[in-house]
């Protein structure tokens, strides 16, 4: 059965759409603009969180740093003492006899200063040795160029001695204690709350201060 509309029937109905087409548009428009506001709230709640995340990271590594750095500056003193006891006699045994050890020994010379982790003198010869937890390669390449190649720079009293260096560690990466026994350097390994010195009898410890007086 066919119903015939009248125009007016056709118009309302057509208005009708329209209206509808249109409050569907307002409501879609309204979602997305919810949606925006919400994507920006999350956004400015994200970038929030990290920098907050990023204030409290900043503090908690500095109080790591503190730590590491506490306990490793208290480490490294109970290492100098674990050595400084045997230290004279070992070097008396291979023939060096000096007969004073001092530690921590500092100097400042044009605003630079210098610390040295023992020193063992006896008038004639000065042993100039160095500290570490762990002996890297790092280590013996800039004890060499720095505490042993300016030592005369901030003890020159030593002008005259023969300066003989050392390196004493709990544990070497695999390789340094060859290194700096070819560099000339003595090689102290603690182990078992005993100190010896590891190089052999072949050995012949470099004299530093003729480096630094040519």
């Amino acid at each position: 059965m066919t119903t015939d509309l009248t125009f007016e029937q056709v118009m309302e109905l057509f208005l009708e759409n329209r209206r509808q087409l249109e409050e569907n548009g307002r409501q879609l428009v309204e979602v997305r603009e919810q949606m925006k506001e919400t994507n920006e709230q999350l956004a400015q709640q994200f970038k929030e969180t990290d920098e907050r995340m990023a204030k409290e990271w900043k503090k908690t590594d500095k109080k790591m740093r503190e730590v590491m750095g506490l306990f490793t500056s208290q480490w490294g003193k109970m290492m100098e003492a674990l050595v400084k006891p045997d230290a004279l006699r070992l070097f008396q045994e291979r023939g060096i006899q000096v007969n004073y050890c001092m530690r921590r020994v500092e100097a400042r010379v044009g605003g630079r200063n210098m610390e040295l982790d023992l020193l063992l003198e006896n008038g004639q010869e000065v042993i100039v040795l160095e500290v570490k937890t762990t002996l890297k390669l790092d280590d013996v390449k800039e004890f060499m160029a720095e505490e042993l190649g300016e030592f005369l720079t901030f003890f020159p009293r030593y002008r005259n001695y023969r300066i003989y260096g050392g390196v004493a560690a709990l544990d070497v990466d695999e390789g340094v204690d060859k290194y700096a026994y070819r560099n000339g350097l003595f090689v102290l390994m603690v182990g078992g709350g005993v100190v010896q010195i590891k190089n052999d009898d072949k050995f012949r410890p470099k004299n530093f201060g003729e480096a630094n007086t040519k």
